[in-house]
């Protein structure tokens, strides 16, 4: 199992080396100069505009902006904003709870309602239950986040009134929070109502963040339960005389979660890419909304650091599902 963590861990090297010159080349290819949209509307001299671009290190060759870049990260410096000042890791640990508890609500839904839907609709293979849910799995999935959002806005915030529109909690509510996770905070705060308003400012982002998930999950299970069930142990146990339960949820869907466990972890990414999107629409102030305020600004240290450290966050998630899935199924072994 070492022997199996040290070889995966060496695969992200050269791994987090191409991420750093996507990232870095990303930025450069945007239209529009970065000092000129500081200065806004007031413009700036020919002497000002050079003296900003020394600055800032924008004078000198590509290959040595990303020279010094790629130094800065290996001593742990992901550099400072250039509109803000503040440094890029300390903006990212802030926001970072807010994006994490969004994408932990989206999951959890997804995953709770996605794998029981899939497991029945591969038991009930060609009934009405199958063909309805993996036809709106099939919706779900094609549907635009952007678009998708806005319905539930209009109709649920709009003409029910029933959630609020943006924001994470009401601004009747003003309390310290220590941790960045608004539910938690909310709780640990005391004040009545609070948690009820971090819950209901929660719900429309999380189902519109856990609407392509939840159909990619329900999907794959159901997949993977038809092939499974097919198999010779399968028939064996119940030709034993095993109850269904066990004989479905011990034997078939053991077995079966290793593509969904895999498919679980393929979503972070789904999430990470959604969340942008959605805490656009929701004006959701995590990581998401802090990207895109940032490309719109060409701030080139926060759209360079700022995708590396999600990509990071996704191999991470990577690393983990490959560890389960020994855990999850014995009959895999790392050697």
């Amino acid at each position: 199992m070492i022997k199996f963590i040290l070889g995966r861990l060496s695969y992200l090297i050269p791994t987090f080396i191409g991420i750093t010159i996507v990232a870095f080349g990303f930025v450069r290819i945007l239209p529009g100069d970065p000092v000129l949209l500081m200065a806004g509307e007031r413009g700036m001299t020919p002497e000002h505009y050079a003296d900003m671009m020394q600055r800032l290190g924008f004078d000198r060759p590509i290959w040595q902006q990303y020279l010094e870049y790629l130094w800065k990260l290996l001593h742990g410096n992901f550099g400072d904003s250039i509109v803000t000042k503040q440094p890029v890791l300390s903006d990212f640990l802030t926001l970072f709870p807010a994006t994490l508890e969004l994408a932990f609500c989206a999951i959890i839904i997804a995953v709770v309602i996605g794998v029981p839907v899939g497991v029945l609709a591969a038991l009930k293979r060609g009934s009405w239950f199958d063909q309805t849910t993996m036809t709106a799995a099939l919706v779900g999935y094609s549907m635009p986040i952007f678009w998708w959002g806005l319905l539930l806005i209009i109709f649920f915030s709009g003409i029910l009134g029933w959630t609020p529109v943006s924001g994470r909690i009401s601004l009747l509510y003003y309390f310290p929070t220590p941790t960045g996770f608004m539910l938690i905070d909310s709780l640990l705060s005391g004040q009545k109502g609070a948690f009820a308003s971090a819950a209901s400012h929660l719900v429309l982002p999380s189902i519109v963040l856990a609407t392509i998930p939840l159909a990619v999950i329900a999907r794959q299970t159901r997949s993977a339960m038809l092939e499974v069930l097919g198999e010779d142990y399968v028939r064996t146990a119940r030709a034993k005389g095993l109850s269904p339960r066990r004989v479905v949820g011990v034997h078939a869907l053991r077995n079966a979660m290793i593509p969904v466990i895999t498919t679980i972890g393929l979503q972070v990414g789904v999430l990470m890419a959604g969340a942008i999107l959605t805490e656009t629409i929701f004006s959701w102030p995590g990581i998401g909304k802090w990207m895109v305020d940032s490309i719109s600004r060409r701030d080139y240290p926060v759209v360079q650091s700022g995708l590396l450290l999600i990509a990071g966050i996704v191999m991470i998630v990577n690393l983990v599902v490959d560890l389960l899935y020994g855990l999850i199924n014995p009959r895999i072994r790392h050697s």
